[in-house]
Order: structure tokens, then sequence, then C-alpha cells
């Protein structure tokens, strides 16, 4: 599978916490799924995991050609592994034109950082 494009996003923790401290409902429900609040909040500091998760976001839309909301992708896990999740109408994009997406995320003590390679079948 030939490689389209490759999306990359690097977020501060800090600011990240900023924004969430003034408007942490708002902030999270405008930002992320269900699934991702949940999971992040059953952490001890869920800054981390949603940082990474805002980065994985915006390094997928660096990748496709058309603006995305919010909560059109997201990421779960499959044990320890990430990977994308798409909304309906996203997901039978992805599937009509044969895209596959792969994720890399990672934090640290100040920034977290996610990364995604988006691959085309040949026809």
């Amino acid at each position: 599978m030939p490689v389209v494009a490759i999306g990359t996003d690097i977020v501060e923790l800090a600011r990240l916490r900023r924004v969430w401290e003034r408007h942490p409902r708002r902030f999270l429900e405008r930002h992320f799924v269900p699934g991702e609040i949940e999971y992040c909040l059953a952490k001890f500091d869920p800054i981390p995991s949603l940082a990474v998760r805002f980065a994985a976001k915006e390094a997928f839309q660096k990748c496709w050609p058309e603006r995305l909301s919010w909560l059109e992708v997201w990421v779960e896990m499959q044990g320890r592994r990430p990977r994308l999740g798409f909304a309906p109408g996203l997901q039978r994009q992805i599937e009509e034109g044969g895209f596959r997406a792969h994720l890399s995320l990672s934090h640290e003590k100040h920034y977290a950082l996610a990364v995604v390679l988006l691959e085309r079948a040949e026809p």
C-alpha cells in the first residue's frame, strides 16, 4: 500500500491543562467522544491522555483532504495498541477510498505527540 500522507502534531501539556481547567466540561464535550472522555478521566492525571488524543485528531486532519469536526475522529484502544476510530460517514469514505490509517502516540513530562500514516490500496 503506497503512503498517501503523514501527519504529526505535538501538544504542550501545560497549555492543554490551562484550557481544560478554565472550561473542563465544555472542552471535553467539544473535542472528545464519550469513550475517550471515560478512558482519560479514569487516569490519575488525565491531561497526558487527553493531549495525545488531541494531537492524534490534529495529525489525522493533516492527512485528510477535507475539514473534519473534532468528534469525527477518535482514539480507541485495542488492548495496549491505539487505533483511530471514525464517524460513520468518514468511515465510509475511508473504506470506499481504500485507505488505511496507522497511529503512533507518545507523551512525556511536557509534551504529547501523535503521528498518523495514511495508506491507500493500489487499484
